[in-house]
Parts: C-alpha cells; structure tokens; sequence
C-alpha cells in the first residue's frame, strides 16, 4: 500500500499557474528540517467553474517536480469527490478525498446499523482512550444514535473507495475520508464510532477529515474558543491512535484540517499536540493560493490592479451566486463589504492591504476576503486576460504564494 508521509500539505492552485511557486516554499523548508510532503488538489466544482479536466493538476504537479528538481513524495488529491463524480479522476490521480458529508443523517438499513453494534459491544459502553483523562461516554443508546446518524456515510464512502479499487488496484492511492462540510461538528465519541465503521467497512483510510468545532471559513483566522479547540483536537488525536491500534487501521491515519489556511490562532495549539503525540498532520490550504496570486496582480498596478478592482465589483454583485456553494464555509458581512466605487479609488498597495490576511493592519477587511476567495469564477470568466496577468507579473505573484505557504503556514504548524 501506498504511504502517506507523516506531514502533508493540501496545495490548491485554481489556475494551475504557481505548482513551482507552492513547491519552493517546501523546498526551503527542507533547508529547515521541515520536510512537508505537497498534495496538489483541485475539486470538481473548481474544475467545472474554470473549465478544466483533473489530468491538469497532474500535469502541473510533473512539471513543477521536474523544474525544481524534487527527490521527494508527492500526490495529486481527487478533492470531495463523490460517486457522481470520480470516475473522471481515477487515471490522474493517487489520493483520493472521499466526501460523504451530504450522506450524513441519511440512515443506514435498520439490519445494518444492529449487526454494527453487535460486532462492536465495545462501544456501547464507556472507552477507556490513552491520552484522554476520562473515559468516552458511551451507551448502547449513544451508539446506536451515532450508528445512525454516520453508518450510512460511511457506507457511501466504501461505495467510492470501491470504485477507486476496481479500475486502479488495491493499494495504489491513499485514501481520504471527509466528512468536515457540515453544519455540525464530530464530537470525539463520534469519531471513534465512525472510524470503527471505516475499519468495518474496509476502507484503508490515511487520513479522516471530521468538521472541528467553531468556524473554519474559508481564507481567514478560526472563529471559536481556542482552549476547547486544543482540547477537542487532541481528543481526536486520541482517538484515532486508539482506533489505529483496535480496529487494524493503517498505521499512517492521522487527522486532517480542512480549510486549514490562514487559521493562525490555531496554529500554535495544531502544533503543540502532533508533536506531544507523536502524530502526522495533513493541513488543506486550498484556496490561498487563488487570494496570493490576486495581491500580487494588485500590487502590480496597471492592468493587474484593473483586474483586482473588477473582481471585487462583479463579485459583490454576483453574491448569492458565488456565497450559497460555500456557505458552511464562509461568513461574510455584506454591510462590512465597501462599496464598488470606493475600491476602484484605491491604489495597488491599498487593495492588498484590505485583502492580505494581517489582522494588526487597520485596512484588513476579512469580508472582502472571504469574498474574493469565493470570487475565482470571475477571474476564471476573464480567461486568457487574467492568465496572462499572471504570466507578465510572474515573478511578483510567485513571491507572495511562496512566502505565505512558507513563512505564514508551514514554519507555523509542521515541527
């Protein structure tokens, strides 16, 4: 079987322009002793809103890896796929996100959910879990409640991975399970039940994606109580390498934070506890690189500011359109949103003030940022004029995704 090394990196890159920027940053680290495997990614949906076709993320991974000269891992993530649409990722790809969060809450066969919970006596009673001070709570009642609500997830997602099986092989890909693109989050006892059912159901998962508690919007800091972060996090921590060791899952399964960028308030707890455990970390950045890109054009003046300027002004009037795909991801303001007219007043230096994510500058607006994350259809409408934009203003945009991959994200989190 494939095996995914213990830190990962989820590097989303819309426009397939930055694969050599995004991997510098981690060859620099590599100077550091921090050696980040990358996962280039890139779902469905962003494929269908840019028009293009899943071999492009591979074919910008190979080229990137040859330019710079990379000696190490690297994979290429099916990213929230479902059974609808996978089949067009399977030849390009080697790890696969298997997204079953819209099978939450749909229940399983009554006979399913029984027989789970007679092989699993276990859980219907208080676990004793290393790690975590007192025992997981659970009853027969809480088990079956949480069979319920997750059995059929779970199910959905060996349906996927099955498929994966069948036209690649058995052991040729890693395996992702997500389940974080829901409104609630999975409590520790959850996740114990749901990955005793991934064991059941012979899912050779890698890596486990549940939703964490508080807000993880998309391209700015983590909205919650940091303390119960840290303590839910290394609960989960826990429960996984208790799983590992009960069900027989692989010995590489380790948690992974999607929207995982720009969550700096977090970063420090995420890295205090993969280090006291001894465990791996797969962080999604996805969109980032969309938002770096597009202060680098603003910085550039001229042309490149003339697009910033645009996309603001069609985003704020596409709202709905763009915000409802995302709106477990985003929480956006629209009376913090300024006007159009106002943006179009602003220089380069002004509009990337506002959109880089620095809470200590007075110009930081996250609304806008958020919306601008959201707002890559418009760019992606522009066409050849914004792929141009990024090839005459190479080497500006290049510096801002390499620099925020490296100084904001990897030296922030990987030890």
């Amino acid at each position: 079987m494939i095996s995914i090394p213990k830190y990962t990196m989820g590097v989303g890159d819309r426009f397939g322009r930055q694969g050599e920027a995004q991997l510098s940053a981690m060859i620099a680290a590599r100077k550091d002793g921090i050696e980040v495997c990358p996962v280039w990614n890139k779902s469905f949906r962003e494929h269908a809103i840019i028009h293009t076709e899943p071999p492009s993320v591979r074919a910008e991974a190979v080229a990137a890896v040859a330019a710079l000269g990379w000696d190490a891992p690297y994979f290429v993530d099916a990213d929230h796929i479902n059974l609808n649409t996978v089949d067009g990722f399977i030849a390009s790809s080697d790890f696969f996100t298997l997204d079953v969060a819209d099978a939450i809450g749909t229940s399983a066969d009554s006979g399913d959910v029984d027989a789970f919970l007679a092989r699993h006596r276990e859980l219907c009673a208080p676990v004793a879990i290393e790690g975590i001070g007192a025992p997981v709570t659970l009853s027969e009642e809480r088990a079956r409640a949480i069979a319920e609500k997750y059995l059929f997830a779970v199910q959905e997602a060996g349906r996927i991975h099955q498929r994966v099986v069948d036209a690649r092989g058995a052991g040729t890909f890693v395996t992702e399970v997500s389940m974080d693109e829901t409104p609630e989050p999975q409590t520790p006892d959850e996740l114990l039940v749901i990955l005793a059912a991934i064991a059941d159901e012979g899912i050779p998962a890698q890596t486990i994606a549940p939703r964490f508690s508080g807000r993880f919007n998309k391209g700015v800091d983590y909205v919650g109580e940091v303390p119960a972060f840290e303590r839910e996090f290394r609960a989960d921590l826990a429960v996984v390498a208790h799983a590992v060791k009960a069900y027989g899952l692989p010995q590489t399964l380790k948690l992974s934070v999607h929207s995982g960028s720009d969550k700096f308030s977090i970063y420090p707890c995420i890295a205090r506890a993969i280090q006291a455990a001894g465990t791996g970390l797969h962080l999604k950045t996805a969109g980032t690189t969309w938002l770096e890109e597009l202060i680098g054009l603003a910085e550039a003046g001229g042309e490149g500011l003339a697009i910033a300027r645009e996309t603001y002004r069609s985003a704020l009037g596409r709202f709905d359109e763009l915000c409802t795909p995302y709106a477990d991801v985003i929480d956006i303001d629209p009376a913090k949103l300024p006007e159009p007219d106002a943006v179009d007043a602003w220089d380069g230096p002004r509009f990337a003030e506002a959109m880089r994510h620095d809470p200590s500058c007075p110009h930081y607006n996250p609304d806008l940022r958020q919306l601008l994350h959201v707002g890559y259809k418009v760019a992606a409408e522009m066409g050849s004029r914004y792929l141009d934009a990024l090839e005459v203003h190479r080497e500006e945009v290049a510096h801002h995704v390499r620099e925020n991959l490296l100084e904001r994200h990897i030296r922030a989190v990987f030890p």
